[in-house]
């Protein structure tokens, strides 16, 4: 979690209060749909619970509903499914890149709540399977805008991805062989891109594609932009180590760097358009907060 927790919901708060009256100016009672990118560890959840607490504090009054994408993967017999499809490639071999997710599922969710209809959440179990993760029954779903409940007006999409657009065939290539270049020049490279075949990255660009239909909706984005990407390390170490200890079961240590290195390329791709902002011409739709090593809030930008 943050450090420096209350520094960056001092900063996240009102921005998020100045975009919801706007919105609402604007869009009358359609929920606004807030987006939260930032690598695995780094405190989006629990950025994200504090948010939602204090927006429903008597002092604002807002309803407000959190989804995760990692809710939205796929179950996990269509995982092994996906992984068997695509052997020779080791990017889906577990949950976690694009094409991971089931986006019907996901597309659902949102239009349910932006048509302020009753909802139920999907939750995943991520300690399933030893480690590789299972959705949950329907039965332990959460349930908003139900009867008598206040309607949610606030929508929270955070994840690792949410915000990430594909890239051109040409940028993509591009960046890809300078990645192997460097591969391959002594021990300074310390990516992942360039120890993949293209064909490999291409799918998960590909798959990527399908995404803009969820970040198109999305109002506003907040992200948390790490330092150094080498940071996920230790930082997804330390949450697997806690979740060893709260449910018992859990990756290894190895698993869990094994899990990262799936991830690591689409962090070198798609980090630096995301910083340029993922909303084009849509001025103050994005905030940008900078953390160091120890989670605190270095630099703040708005896009």
């Amino acid at each position: 979690m943050f450090s420096d927790s209350k520094d960056a919901l001092q900063i996240c708060v009102p921005y998020v209060l100045e975009r919801l009256r706007q919105h609402e100016e604007n869009m009358n009672d359609v929920p606004f749909f807030l987006g939260v990118n930032g690598v695995q560890g780094i405190g989006k959840s629990y950025l994200v619970a504090s948010l939602a607490h204090e927006l429903e504090q008597a002092a604002h009054d807002v309803r407000t509903v959190v989804l995760s994408i990692d809710d939205f993967y796929l179950a996990h017999e269509d995982q092994m499914q996906l992984a068997a499809d695509h052997s020779h490639n080791p990017l889906v071999q577990h949950r976690g890149q694009p094409s991971t997710h089931d986006l019907s599922l996901a597309l659902s969710v949102l239009a349910s709540l932006r048509a302020k209809q009753e909802t139920s959440i999907p939750s995943y179990d991520k300690s399933a399977f030893d480690g590789k993760g299972d959705r949950k029954p329907q039965t332990q779903w959460t349930h908003v805008n139900q009867n008598g409940q206040q309607p949610v007006r606030v929508v929270v999409l955070e994840g690792w991805c949410v915000g990430f657009r594909a890239l051109d065939a040409t940028k993509l290539t591009a960046l890809w062989t300078d990645a192997v270049k460097q591969s391959t020049q002594g021990n300074s490279y310390r990516g992942r891109l360039g120890h993949n075949r293209l064909e490999n990255v291409h799918f998960i660009n590909e798959a990527l594609k399908g995404y803009d239909s969820l970040t198109d909706q999305l109002d506003a984005l907040i992200h948390l932009d790490a330092e150094d990407f080498q940071f996920v390390y230790e930082w997804r170490l330390e949450q697997e180590d806690q979740l060893r200890r709260e449910r018992g079961s859990g990756m290894t240590n190895d698993a869990v760097i094994n899990f990262i290195d799936g991830y690591y390329p689409s962090y070198e791709l798609f980090t630096d358009p995301l910083r340029s902002g993922t909303f084009g011409n849509r001025d103050g739709a994005q905030l940008r907060l900078v953390v160091g090593k120890d989670r605190r809030v270095q630099e703040v930008i708005k896009l």
